[in-house]
């Protein structure tokens, strides 16, 4: 449980995601590679590579090495539902400093009011090469920011369906107007905490992210009451099956993506052929031609892991009138009649009879018909990387909340249930 408890508090943005994953990786003894150096690889070795920010790639190799061996991928996201500051974000109003952000992903946005929000990310600074800035890790350690709501009285549509002007009334609080602050206030704020010069700053990625605290609640806390479940929970899942991983004899390949809650169209997003160049790369490292890596690839199984939706006990009205998923009933398979999830039947069988192998408890989510439901990373991937695979998850409720709800027995079926595929 420490992994996710861990990551759930410590990563507040893609880059301090992957920022972690690499220190799990390397105490587990996974080496470090650059993307556009030649690999020279050892059969037993454990691997990560880290293309951009948001993204890591971890892979170990197993004994053995040729066109049969077996190939099993692990798919999630590093990203997350929340707010990305602006350039030039600093908005005066009356005497109160706010910030123009914009929102990320798919957020509740009501659920986002009267939060201790931080800021997290990255800034860039100047360099000698100018196509290779600086990048510095940016947090603030503390929260710096609030959107307080607006009370009963002066609106009387709170609480109901309301539509929130994402430019006017999601603005983010930092304070009140002192006598020593200067309309850059902001990269004021951003110079002192990085210790440069503000000429220096160039550009960002930041975030506003909230600052809450995972906690096991109810009454046998069981329940995990958390920002940002989706998807650090599968990342921390995953990351505990690699570090975990023997040699073996199977290829196991983590892929953690950026940009999945934006649509993974990014260099960085599972819709890029990044994954496959590096499959092929690992591949050349053992003399396999090109032939010989995609019969390994078509051989594979691909396990695409996100979120998925639990019955909801104030709606049950809004899933399917058969298929129940319950919270702490294990691991679920995802289906779709329009593939917007990967399993099909075959797939499917496949999880359930590793699951009834080990004893892990599962379950089977389809979509109430009607409500198509989100898509994942995973119908994304196998249309470069042609194989079997299935959608699996940890099952919610509040998804996309600022601060989600999960079981904490679920994530350790998970967790189990990779380390088994990984095997």
């Amino acid at each position: 449980m420490q992994k996710i408890i861990e990551l759930l508090s410590q990563g507040k943005s893609p880059c301090h995601v992957t920022e972690w994953t690499g220190k799990q990786l390397e105490g587990a003894g996974y080496e470090e590679l650059k993307i556009q150096e030649s690999w020279q690889l050892a059969a037993g070795g454990k691997y990560y590579v880290r293309p951009y920010s948001g993204m890591v790639v971890a892979f170990s190799v197993p004994e053995q090495m040729n066109r049969k061996t077996a190939l099993r991928l692990m798919f999630a996201h590093t990203d997350f539902p929340c707010f990305k500051i602006k350039p030039n974000p600093e908005v005066k109003t009356k005497d109160y400093w706010q910030l123009n952000v914009e929102p990320y992903g798919g957020m509740l946005k009501n659920t986002w009011f009267d939060r201790p929000l931080g800021i997290y990310g990255k800034v860039v600074l100047e360099s000698e090469n100018p196509f290779v800035p600086k990048v510095n890790l940016f947090g603030s350690e503390e929260p710096v920011a609030v959107i307080p709501s607006l009370a009963p009285h002066l609106n009387r549509e709170a609480g109901g369906k309301q539509e929130y002007d994402m430019q006017r009334e999601l603005l983010p609080l930092l304070g009140m107007e002192k006598e020593q602050e200067k309309e850059d206030f902001f990269f004021v704020y951003i110079k002192k905490k990085l210790g440069v010069e503000a000429s220096e700053i160039l550009s960002y990625d930041l975030f506003l992210t909230n600052m809450d605290e995972p906690e096991l609640i109810g009454w046998d806390k069981t329940l995990l009451s958390s920002p940002r479940i989706d998807n650090l929970a599968s990342v921390a899942a995953i990351v505990e099956a690699m570090c975990e991983k023997t040699a073996g004899e199977s290829l196991a390949v983590a892929g953690l993506f950026d940009n999945e809650e934006i649509g993974s169209r990014s260099k960085q997003g599972a819709d890029s052929s990044l994954m496959r160049d590096i499959i092929r790369k690992i591949g050349a490292a053992f003399g396999m031609t090109e032939t010989e890596v995609n019969d390994m690839l078509r051989g594979g199984f691909l396990l695409s892991v996100d979120g998925a939706h639990a019955v909801h006990p104030n709606y049950t009205n809004k899933s399917d009138i058969t298929n129940d998923v319950i919270l702490g009933k294990g691991i679920t398979v995802k289906t779709s009649a329009s593939q917007r999830y990967l399993s099909d039947s075959e797939a499917t069988a496949v999880v359930m009879q590793l699951c009834k192998k080990a004893d892990i408890p599962y379950q089977v989510q389809v979509n109430r018909s009607g409500m198509p439901g989100g898509q994942t990373l995973g119908p994304i991937a196998v249309s470069y990387l042609p194989m079997q695979g299935a959608d699996i998850g940890l099952p919610m409720l509040a998804m996309h909340s600022a601060r989600e709800l999960a079981d904490i027995r679920d994530y350790h079926a998970l967790a189990s249930f990779l380390k088994i595929f990984s095997a």
